[in-house]
């Protein structure tokens, strides 16, 4: 299948990306532009500042295997390295580490960064979200629950809630978890396969990454789906294995497009509104064969 990797005439020009004869662009309304920051996962695991002309603006390699980041308003960035040794590190734009704590698991690859300035740590074997704050003292641990015995597949994404419970993702069971401050499951979705990224929106509902099924649910408390994005949606994007997600202040989701074993068919990453209209999308196999997430920098 011929992938079409753009969509939009504008952003076409703009990232030098060349198009399918067929792109609906008629149908897409008019965008700003933006810049970007992604995480490559090859041909190197680096964080990639793309500028909106495509350029390459600044790049960090990873000391180990990384899957997602967060970039903080002074410009630093955070990201979780797997390896020997694991853990958080936070950095500035020259590569200065200002910050680090090594993990006493086997990997760390999910993390999310609390409003206090702790670090909420998902480590993988064994599996529990491990808060620590910029002492590098631990203040809490919360054990979770995953079948999973081997420890690279346990954890993904993890975020505190507001009223202190746990939300995680756990790909090899391909199940979002709500554990409380004890680590006991007071909610679970099911049957998400490869999930890799779980959201708690203000209206109580979840919004998740459904992995290797290539779709986007809104979930509300009672496991019913109110509003789905998937391959059917926009069979242009080459949807394949939906991972990092990032919600714009408009409500608009930027999604990262996981392309692996299919390298070079679909978009690496690409804007969507709740009324399922594309906004523009990123793909250029030349800088990147596959990205987990990207999140748009000048919304």
């Amino acid at each position: 299948m011929k992938p079409v990797l753009c969509i939009l005439l504008p952003l076409l020009s703009l990232l030098g990306v060349s198009r399918s004869a067929d792109a609906q662009t008629a149908k897409v309304p008019a965008m700003k532009t933006h810049h970007f920051m992604m995480m490559q996962y090859s041909p190197v695991n680096r964080i990639v500042e793309v500028s909106a002309e495509g350029s390459i603006l600044w790049e960090h390699p990873m000391p180990g295997l990384a899957v997602m980041f967060q970039e903080l308003k002074n410009g630093n960035v955070i990201y979780a390295y797997g390896g020997s040794p694991t853990g958080v590190q936070e950095v500035d734009r020259d590569h200065k580490v200002v910050w680090n704590y090594t993990a006493k698991c086997e990997q760390v690859l999910g993390f999310s960064r609390l409003p206090n300035g702790n670090i909420l740590l998902g480590e993988q074997g064994p599996c529990q979200a491990v808060e620590v704050n910029r002492k590098g003292e631990e203040v809490h641990v919360t054990p979770l629950t995953t079948s999973e015995k081997p420890a690279h597949r346990q954890l993904r994404s993890l975020h505190k809630l507001a009223n202190g419970n746990i939300l995680s993702c756990h790909e090899a069971d391909a199940t979002v978890r709500e554990v409380d401050p004890s680590g006991k499951v007071v909610w679970e979705y099911p049957d998400v396969l490869n999930v890799f990224e779980a959201v708690r929106l203000k209206n109580g509902n979840t919004l998740i990454g459904c992995g290797i099924q290539a779709r986007i649910i809104e979930v509300t408390k009672d496991k019913k789906v109110v509003w789905e994005f998937g391959a059917k949606d926009a069979p242009e994007l080459g949807l394949n294995w939906i991972c990092g997600i990032q919600i714009l202040k408009n409500g608009n989701l930027v999604v990262g497009n996981f392309l692996r074993g299919k390298e070079g068919m679909g978009v690496h990453a690409f804007e969507v509104t709740r009324s399922k209209h594309v906004v523009w999308t990123f793909a250029d196999y030349k800088m990147a064969q596959l990205v987990t997430m990207a999140h748009v920098l000048d919304e």
